[in-house]
């Protein structure tokens, strides 16, 4: 993707004025993009992204440019222009590279660029069929594909210079169920780290699309979900978006390095309940929050951020590291070349715990269980997060008795985390997009099913 010398070139060129750190982030990226509404192929279109960014660092100030010409004399421009903004500081000699490829060929039966359009389109048809198939009530059924394939190249002058390939491959549909005078949405998007070879071993899509309407369908002829404080359990797959956005971003260097975080500076000190032990992980295969390096060139790690309720790691990338002087830990992450990384979730999720999942229910006495979770919003600095439950059901003596909707939950993370009394003993994953400072990346949530012992539900 680019020479070896030249490279060196644009490296010493973007610090030539003084900056103590330079890196190239090259991309090309190759992405095909398939919309089914209504039982009609609407959208067939495959687009192409490739340009660099190169940053210079001194000491925590940062510079980042970027281009979409990366012959030499685009990048030794852009170079030029990242080293005009540093002026006067320790500069650096580059380091030799040692160069290395971190892509596994193996890893990727299918890739989906030889795939033909026409047999990603039956995957479409397949979910929405299914789907129309739960109910007349099902009014409407949008099906979505997508996949990339990015190749990417990061050189510092620090010696890094290694390949890679990412693939992911992902299926979305979503459900409108109506009776004529209410609508009511249900959705699934399960996708990984794989190529085309997906559908023979991760995706149903007869199964997400018969979930999505299912989903639809029962929230349609539900009850208003009462509000107040009550005990409130979580189910797995995307319930674990409650530990992403609660807890998550706020052991990030992003808000941790600059003290806007409710954990800065509690390394060491319990945060949790002593049932909670939760892990980033970049290394799983086939996750779609993994890579095999990180953004900046760094081999993916697993780390765990929190063990028995000890806050025992944050998330940290390259400049987060020189702000906190502590090392980097495989967390830089970015969109595209287009924006400079920064610390960021890969595959996040709680681990597995010791308890009976229908033990949870059966001794919470009134409360909601929530089984699908929607979106929401949180501070990072206090830790106050809402969320929407997209699917949840009223709780009475330990029974579940009926379908609510307009569920919400009310929180602060902190104070979330010391209320979990029970853990079980199946963790799951659900895939999402997450956006932060650094642009929308692809990150797993997860963890087994969860009980919290008294939470503010929002309802009517």
């Amino acid at each position: 993707m680019l020479d070896r010398n030249i490279a060196a070139e644009v490296l010493a060129r973007a610090v030539q004025t003084g900056g103590d750190f330079a890196e190239i982030f090259l991309e090309d990226r190759i992405g095909h993009n398939l919309t089914m509404r209504s039982r009609k192929l609407e959208t067939v279109s495959t687009s192409r992204a490739h340009g660099a960014g190169i940053r210079v660092l001194d000491g925590t100030r940062a510079v980042y440019v970027y281009t979409n010409d990366t012959s030499r004399e685009g990048l030794m421009d852009c170079a030029a222009q990242a080293a005009a903004a540093v002026q006067g500081g320790a500069g650096c000699r580059p380091v030799a590279f040692s160069h290395w490829s971190a892509a596994r060929a193996e890893e990727v039966r299918l890739l989906p660029t030889d795939v033909k359009a026409a047999l990603k389109a039956e995957k479409l048809r397949a979910a929405e069929a299914a789907a129309r198939a739960v109910s007349p009530e099902i009014v409407q059924v949008n099906c979505n594909y997508v996949d990339t394939v990015q190749d990417v190249l990061i050189a510092n002058t620090e010696g890094t210079f290694v390949t890679d390939r990412r693939v992911r491959t992902r299926l979305g549909v979503a459900a409108v169920a109506s009776d004529g005078h209410e609508n009511q949405t249900g959705s699934e998007g399960p996708g990984a780290s794989m190529g085309f070879e997906i559908f023979d071993s991760r995706i149903d899509p007869e199964a997400s699309g018969r979930r999505a309407a299912a989903m639809a369908h029962t929230m349609l002829h539900a009850d208003a979900c009462p509000a107040g404080v009550y005990p409130v359990v979580i189910d797995g797959g995307f319930g674990g978006v409650i530990f992403h956005e609660a807890c998550g971003h706020s052991l990030e260097a992003t808000s941790v390095a600059y003290g806007l975080s409710e954990f800065s500076g509690k390394l060491g000190q319990q945060i949790a309940a002593s049932c909670v032990s939760a892990v980033d992980d970049g290394t799983i295969p086939g996750e779609w929050g993994s890579m095999h390096i990180d953004d900046e060139g760094m081999p993916m790690t697993r780390l765990q951020l929190i063990e028995n309720g000890v806050l025992v790691n944050y998330m940290i990338d390259k400049l987060g590291s020189r702000r906190m002087n502590m090392a980097p830990t495989g967390s830089g992450r970015r969109q595209d070349y287009t924006w400079a990384p920064t610390s960021r979730m890969r595959n996040t999720y709680i681990c597995p715990g010791t308890d009976d999942e229908a033990e949870m229910i059966a001794t919470m006495g009134t409360g909601l269980y929530a089984k699908s979770m929607g979106g929401g919003s949180v501070n990072p600095t206090t830790g106050e997060f809402n969320f929407a439950v997209a699917e949840g059901y009223w709780v009475e003596d330990g029974r579940i008795v009926r379908p609510v909707r307009g569920a919400s939950l009310i929180g602060k993370g902190g104070e979330v985390l010391m209320r979990i009394d029970r853990v079980g003993k199946t963790m799951t994953m659900a895939q999402g997009m997450c956006g932060s400072r650094s642009g929308s990346i692809p990150v797993n949530v997860g963890q087994p099913m969860i009980r919290v012992s008294s939470l503010t539900v929002g309802g009517k």
